[in-house]
């Protein structure tokens, strides 16, 4: 990408996944990139789960009832588990770290998709057993990795909701 408005153009959720293995330096630039998110008075609240078990990331397919499917050809997975107690922003804390995974997971050539799991149908629960997280840390959501084996096209600039944009008032 030649810029950050590229990159973020060009980042789409992806929800099919060829089988090739992510490479460990992929994996490791990705963590990396999230451990500088920023963070409310910098309480860095998150412990990131790298989830690359075949039988484990098929479970995840499962952990709601609607919109996990992607893990059924992910293969890999980033789980973001939050120490609640460190900081009243930790949810936002936490939102932020997962969009430095999903821009560096575009950044280099590795599609991404955002699975919701905070407070989802049980959903949480199931992903703290998978993953043998404390109960003392809430888990936000699960991301799933992979090559992207589909393509979607960038953001048409054109036709952003530039609406949506205010100077000064609403």
């Amino acid at each position: 990408m030649e810029s950050f408005e590229q990159l973020c153009q060009h980042r789409r959720s992806t929800r099919k996944y060829t089988n090739r293995p992510i490479e460990q330096e992929k994996i490791d630039y990705i963590l990396r990139c999230a451990l500088m998110a920023p963070s409310g008075k910098r309480t860095t609240p998150w412990e990131f789960i790298v989830v690359r078990d075949e039988q484990k990331l098929r479970a995840l397919q499962n952990c709601r009832e609607h919109g996990s499917g992607m893990f059924a050809t992910a293969t890999a997975a980033i789980v973001i588990a939050l120490h609640t107690d460190l900081s009243d922003t930790w949810m936002v804390d936490g939102a932020i770290a997962a969009a430095h995974i999903l821009l560096a997971g575009e950044e280099k050539g590795i599609g991404a998709c955002w699975c919701h799991v905070h407070a989802r149908e049980g959903a949480e629960e199931k992903v703290r057993q998978l993953c043998s997280i404390p109960q003392d840390k809430s888990v936000l959501c699960v991301i799933a990795l992979g090559y992207k084996d589909e393509v979607k096209s960038p953001f048409d600039l054109n036709n952003l909701h530039y609406e949506k944009l205010h100077e000064e008032k609403y």
